[in-house]
């Protein structure tokens, strides 16, 4: 029942999203892509030591060492929608993080913001920070109470211009128009916290591209 729930909210969404100039419009059923094929890291590149494997339709990111890890897409991204169920393991600290770019072949981040992930309550899961401007926007007070702990939480992303929205658990906790942005390509990035910190698991991951290059 909660997987019928999650696309059909997919389904709303692209219902009132606009097509891409140029491109030739699609049914709202057309419009999504599976971005993690529930098999393997096909389309996905590690960064980083840390690791990353798959099992059971599952994602799964382990901290190994004390230093920060991403997984990230193949492709660059715009604007897009992105929809995904992730869960904390233990004391797990991620982010989903987009517009991004690295340090030759470091996993220290030369530009992008994150949607926060965090399983402590009031650490803001869903707020945006990075670029070099630390925190751009927290949730309010009431919606730092969505997210659930060590249970799978849905995540809804949207990306369009300089207009971020995160919806989590079908709460808009997030809805901000960026008055100074600092990056506007780049991949979408998973990410492990450092310190050892930072188990994470990632499931269900479906795009709708709306990037016009």
């Amino acid at each position: 029942m909660r997987n019928a729930i999650f696309l059909a909210a997919l389904l709303t969404v692209s219902a009132f999203a606009q097509t891409p100039k140029g491109n030739k419009p699609k049914l709202p059923n057309e419009q999504w892509e599976m971005l993690f094929n529930g098999k393997d890291l096909t389309n996905w590149a590690p960064v980083g030591k840390e690791k990353w494997t798959v099992e059971n339709g599952v994602i799964h990111g382990i901290a190994i060492t004390k230093d920060y890890g991403y997984l990230q897409t193949v492709k660059k991204y715009k604007d897009f929608h992105l929809a995904l169920r992730f869960r904390c393991v233990g004391d797990g600290n991620s982010g989903v993080f987009f517009h991004t770019a690295f340090k030759g072949d470091t996993a220290d981040v030369s530009q992008g913001l994150q949607f926060e992930i965090d399983p402590t309550i009031n650490h803001h899961t869903g707020g945006i920070y990075g670029d070099g401007r630390q925190w751009i926007v927290w949730p309010s007070p009431e919606n730092e109470y969505v997210l659930r702990q060590q249970d799978w939480n849905e995540y809804l992303l949207i990306v369009e211009g300089n207009h971020y929205i995160a919806r989590l658990n079908g709460v808009v906790v997030v809805d901000f128009t960026d008055p100074n942005p600092k990056s506007f390509d780049g991949t979408i990035a998973l990410q492990l916290h450092s310190g050892g910190a930072g188990n994470m698991e990632f499931k269900d991951i479906y795009i709708r591209d709306l990037t016009v290059r």
